[in-house]
């Protein structure tokens, strides 16, 4: 039996291998001055910030918040969140970390167009790595 082209699912091998996967994005969040973000805005794909001329510290959700919204997490499950920094001039963001929240990698966003070859924008993936207890690791 041919698997159709329209639909659900997801096909690992051969079959339909000229189909896009689409997946899925909840809105936008956003953020201006310094906050601690909420798991919605953490778990939301996109954050844009926008602390304006001034620098902001965005301080994450614990580990155990991140477990009671991710319910069905298990270990080593991930997720991946991009900040996007809109500021000027001193407008730089700092991630910081939530309890039970372990950082790797260069936590600052840069703002942007601040410098050549600069986005203005980070990469983050969040790994479970225990019950209450992520790592969050810069990736680009």
């Amino acid at each position: 039996m041919a698997l159709p082209s329209v639909g659900g699912g997801y096909q690992v091998g051969d079959g339909n291998v000229n189909e896009i996967q689409l997946g899925y994005m909840t809105d936008v969040q956003t953020a201006t001055a310094t906050a601690t973000l909420t798991v919605a805005q953490v778990i939301g794909n996109v954050l844009v910030g926008n602390p304006s001329t001034t620098a902001a510290t965005y301080t994450l959700p614990t580990g155990a918040q991140l477990d009671a919204a991710l319910a069905n997490a298990k270990i080593n499950s991930t997720f991946e969140l991009t900040i996007i920094n809109l500021g000027t001039s001193t407008g730089l963001i700092t991630v910081a970390v939530g309890t039970n929240i372990t950082a790797v990698g260069n936590l600052v966003v840069p703002i942007t167009g601040s410098a050549a070859g600069v986005s203005g924008a980070a990469l983050f993936r969040f790994r479970r790595t225990a019950a209450g207890a992520w790592t969050v690791y810069r990736t680009a």
